[in-house]
């Protein structure tokens, strides 16, 4: 099989169902992957040897003629704030010390369909911040340059998707953190419908604002796993309504010609794209022109959120921290946000029932004009990595505000956005722009997604510590 770690996860699950290569092969090769490059990334949490095994009984199964589903064989990595049964769900830090007894709702549709877990991957603490840094365990570092951090708080899934690690790795999203490590490692992340991936065993993730999804170096790779794991679970507290096509055959459609309304203005009143990123937004726009769609530039009146993000991001916090077994164990950046959240608590209610008023009248009026907003994922390409870790809990606060500045307000609202690539900056970054779309658009955002990924294609593209 040529060139194993950066070939697709559609690919790879077509190998093995061929009989071209072996889920062993695969699985070996990823764990070579990480003992050659994560001393460097310190992108992987745990690492399970007991992958190989697994590995074996799959191709086992399927030389018996059993096989389990679409991703039957092929390697995967899992954020470490989803339950793996055998290993500690971490959250990013030294709360938790007792491994889990069974896996979360997402692994375990993703075992059901032959995916075989190789590790869990790092994350800030609870995932509070949009870099990938804990005192526990350190600085996870940017495949494209080992100075800069991946982001986060799905930092070490997108490290080790872009460094040819595994095709998938799962991550979550509570105010971009599968979209901002996309946009900085260069990979595909789309953040679902709220209610569209199952939260379980926990009743939701961060309350209204999250939600589990996969970074993957292909849109079509991406559209295959929430094929997999899409839909609610008994414990859910939200669900979406059913979409009418598969993901990966919208991903193989023309999209039609769309009304993109193309902007630049930050929803949280904060930082302006820089002069590379505004350069790629408005590139993409005369690239969606070209393409055929109907392109206006104009900034749409967001409805201030601010309060209403940091209220639900506390809750959440708040929830999570609750559950740990050793609350003495607790970063003291993440001790100063349980204070302010304790402190914004009677507000909790108040923050969900208006976000949910100013979401239902702004969607309303935007999309009812267009089709597809057109704007940054992130204001600047990646930035350097460590400074989280000098710095307290407000200073984390002031230094992660405006990375995650234009995607935030779409967990407040709980509809699709998606980080797609958009070429280099002159250091070699990479740079990205962000799709939105209505409520349930997920089938459009990933078709028309796939359509710019077939007319300027990043694949190809390789970070040179992960040549092979």
């Amino acid at each position: 099989m040529p060139e194993p770690s950066f070939s697709s996860l559609v690919e790879q699950a077509r190998r093995v169902a061929d009989g071209e290569t072996t889920s062993r092969a695969l699985v070996d090769h990823a764990l070579a992957r990480i003992a050659a490059l994560d001393v460097e990334l310190n992108a992987f949490a745990h690492v399970r040897d007991q992958a190989r095994e697994e590995a074996e009984a799959l191709d086992a199964e399927l030389a018996a003629g059993r096989p389990r589903g679409a991703l039957h064989g092929v390697p995967v990595a899992i954020k470490e704030e989803n339950d793996v049964a055998g290993l500690v769900t971490g959250f990013g830090g030294r709360g938790n010390s007792t491994p889990a007894s069974a896996d979360g709702e997402v692994v375990r549709r993703l075992r059901a369909a032959g995916a075989v877990v190789v590790g869990t991957t790092r994350m800030p603490e609870f995932g509070i911040w949009p870099f990938t840094e804990s005192d526990a365990h350190g600085i996870t570092r940017n495949p494209w340059d080992l100075s800069r951090s991946p982001a986060g708080s799905s930092g070490g899934t997108g490290a080790a998707v872009a460094a040819g690690i595994v095709a998938m790795g799962i991550g979550g999203d509570g105010g971009g953190s599968i979209r901002l490590p996309a946009s900085w490692c260069g990979v595909f992340g789309l953040k679902p419908q709220r209610g569209r991936v199952s939260s379980a065993p926990a009743r939701d993730l961060w309350r209204a604002l999250g939600t589990r999804g996969p970074l993957t170096r292909t849109v079509a790779d991406s559209a295959l796993v929430y094929d997999v794991i899409s839909g609610a679970a008994d414990a859910d507290r939200y669900r979406a309504a059913p979409l009418p096509e598969s993901l990966l055959a919208a991903s193989a459609r023309e999209p039609g010609r769309l009304r993109v309304l193309l902007s630049l203005a930050n929803p949280m009143r904060d930082a302006e794209p820089d002069a590379d990123t505004a350069a790629a937004v408005r590139a993409t726009g005369e690239l969606l022109a070209s393409l055929g769609h109907e392109v206006t530039e104009a900034d749409p009146r967001y409805p201030d959120l601010r309060i209403a993000f940091q209220v639900q991001l506390g809750g959440g916090v708040r929830d999570e921290a609750a559950a740990v077994e050793h609350r003495d164990r607790l970063e003291p950046r993440t001790r100063t946000v349980l204070r302010i959240a304790r402190a914004l608590a009677p507000l909790g209610g108040w923050a969900e029932r208006s976000s949910a008023r100013a979401g239902d009248e702004f969607l309303a009026r935007v999309f009812g004009a267009y089709d597809v907003l057109l704007m940054p994922t992130t204001p600047t390409a990646a930035q350097p990595a460590g400074r989280l870790l000098a710095a307290s809990g407000l200073e984390a606060a002031e230094l992660a505000r405006p990375v995650a500045s234009f995607t935030s307000i779409w967990n407040v609202f709980g509809n699709p956005a998606a980080s797609v690539p958009a070429g280099f900056d002159a250091a070699g970054l990479p740079l990205a722009v962000q799709l939105v779309g209505p409520a349930d658009s997920e089938p459009l955002l990933v078709s028309l997604s796939a359509q710019l990924e077939a007319a300027r294609p990043w694949a190809d593209r390789r970070p040179a510590l992960a040549a092979d």
